[in-house]
């Protein structure tokens, strides 16, 4: 699909879902109307709107595959409530930045986990995709704590996931644990926690003292006493 035809697409969407917000049955779940001071209701209804109109946007430039998808309204309904549960971390206008992103540049309706990783590509603070953190997650060397990370994030990752576990398990086993621990950290990032790496001990100092010519002798003889020279 073009650029412009999938821009317009789009639009016409956008335009649809702004239309019929929460007005359609098959909406993430029911809603009950904000009070005016209460942030967190606000948000939830902020987010039930973004993502009617993500599956509003899925739904005309999917088509077929949408509807092969979700055959009927209550698996739609379904897919919805777990969108709405597992993206409730993002901010909507992120939600709806990654839906473009997609649309523009997959012919394939996205699974969530390809929604999730489009959505921490399309944060504020740029992270490292899951899978490019993985990677440099098991190629660092030793001490971790003093590798260049691209992000103090992929190493609190690694942390949890346990080295040794990175470095002797298979990616196919491996990978999906680290992006688990790598999602719970970037969240912490995302709410504004500042990661910083851990401080390295200082090495002791080495000794200062000059020795005397009397002593160095008598270090020199114990030494060789000592290796029976």
């Amino acid at each position: 699909m073009a650029m412009k035809d999938s821009n317009q697409v789009i639009q016409n969407a956008a335009q649809e879902m702004s239309r019929l917000k929460k007005t359609s049955p098959t909406a993430a779940g029911p809603t009950e109307t904000p009070s005016r001071h209460d942030y967190a209701s606000t948000h939830r209804d902020e987010m039930i709107d973004a993502i009617n109109q993500v599956f509003g946007i899925f739904k005309i430039n999917y088509q077929n595959l949408y509807y092969a998808a979700f055959r009927d309204q209550e698996l739609e309904i379904q897919a919805k409530r777990l969108w709405l549960e597992s993206l409730k971390h993002f901010d909507p206008n992120t939600i709806l930045a990654a839906t473009k992103a997609i649309v523009l540049e997959s012919e394939y309706l996205p699974t969530l986990s390809r929604m999730l990783e489009q959505c921490e590509r399309s944060g504020g603070e740029i992270l490292p995709e899951p899978r490019a953190a993985y990677v440099e997650a098991c190629q660092a060397p030793s001490p971790k704590a003093t590798h260049p990370w691209s992000h103090p994030a992929v190493y609190y990752a690694g942390l949890a996931s346990d080295w040794f576990f990175l470095s002797s398990t298979p990616e196919t086993s491996a990978l999906p644990v680290f992006k688990k621990h790598y999602r719970d950290v970037c969240e912490r990032v995302r709410n504004g926690e500042q990661l910083e790496m851990p401080k390295l001990k200082e090495l002791p100092k080495p000794d200062q003292v000059q020795l005397s010519k009397e002593e160095n002798q008598a270090r020199l003889a114990k030494l060789r006493k000592d290796l029976n020279l």
